[in-house]
Formats: structure tokens, C-alpha cells, sequence
């Protein structure tokens, strides 16, 4: 039975705008943002290169401690391949691999850590469920990854954004 995945496109407008608060902090513009009359610092978001630099991140994103205690999942490797295309990254289950656009014009949106925690938040849902592929389990795994690993400040502003866009929470 595939489960409908009714969130989905609320998610990725969600993120993309969070990706663009972000280009225009790495732009200059500052890292300081308002978000709901609280003033926030934005911290700075990791971007790749290349495969390899992707799949290093992986594994050490897996490999933190309280990651691997939070989600049994951890502990399965993931393998990170280039991806044709330049419009999506995903997450392959069976095979355990996330596929990045890293060629053409137009991808460097995806050689970034909020798509990559993203990809990984999807790796981490545990074996033999059955949820919506960006229902609020996923949600609440990403969220959980972006404040761990980003920072708080990061998961606040993705967190405010979901909300704000109607997207159900862990």
C-alpha cells in the first residue's frame, strides 16, 4: 500500500524559501533576520563541491553519537551518487542512496546541507514503516537533524516556515 503524500509540495516550498533566506546571508546581506518580531543570527550552512564531499558528510552526520542513538537507521551506510537532472536530490530505500544533481547549470541549490539533511531525515525513517514520505515523522527527523547538527537558529527559521505554510509537525 503506497500512503499519500500529502505534505510534500508544502515542504519543498517551505524549504525553498528557507534556501533563499540563506543565499541572500551568504550574499551579504547579513546574517541577522527577523522572524516573528524575534531578531535571529543566522548560522552559516556547509556547501559541497562534489560527490565525495557529499557522501564525507553523510558519514559523519551518521556517525554522531546522539544521531545513532536517536535512529537505529544511523548505522546503515548510505552510499552518495550524482544524479542526472538538475531539478531534485533523493533518497533511493532500497539501495540506501542518495543521488545529488552535481553537473549542469542550476545545481547548486542541492550541494547544500538542508537538502542533504533532508536526504538523510528520509534514510533515518525506521525499517517497516509505513508513514507519508513527508508526513510529520519526517518532519519532526529533519527538523531534529537541522537543529543538531545546523543549529537552532536554522531549525527555527524551518520550523516558523513550515508552520507558516500549513505543513503538520512530528
Amino acid at each position: 500500500m503506497t500512503v499519500r503524500d500529502a505534505q510534500r509540495s508544502r515542504v519543498y516550498e517551505a524549504e525553498a524559501l528557507v534556501r533563499r533566506v540563506f543565499d541572500r546571508a551568504d550574499a551579504g546581506t547579513g546574517r541577522q533576520v527577523e522572524l516573528y518580531g524575534s531578531s535571529i543570527t543566522l548560522p552559516v550552512e556547509r556547501r559541497f563541491a562534489s560527490v565525495d564531499s557529499v557522501q564525507d558528510y553523510s558519514d559523519r552526520v551518521l556517525a554522531l553519537n546522539w544521531v545513532r542513538e536517536t535512529w537505529p537507521r544511523a548505522a546503515v551506510p548510505i552510499t552518495v551518487r550524482q544524479r542526472a537532472g538538475t531539478t531534485a536530490a533523493h533518497y533511493e530505500p532500497a539501495t540506501a542512496t542518495l543521488a545529488v544533481p552535481t553537473s549542469g547549470s542550476g545545481t547548486r541549490w542541492a550541494l547544500r546541507e538542508l537538502v542533504v539533511l533532508h536526504e538523510l531525515a528520509h534514510h533515518l525513517e525506521p525499517d517497516g514503516s509505513d508513514e507519508a514520505p513527508h508526513g510529520p515523522p519526517f518532519v519532526d527527523r529533519y527538523l531534529t537533524l537541522v537543529d543538531g547538527v545546523i543549529g537552532a537558529e536554522a531549525a527555527l527559521l524551518l520550523r516558523a516556515t513550515l508552520v507558516e505554510g500549513g505543513v503538520r509537525l512530528g
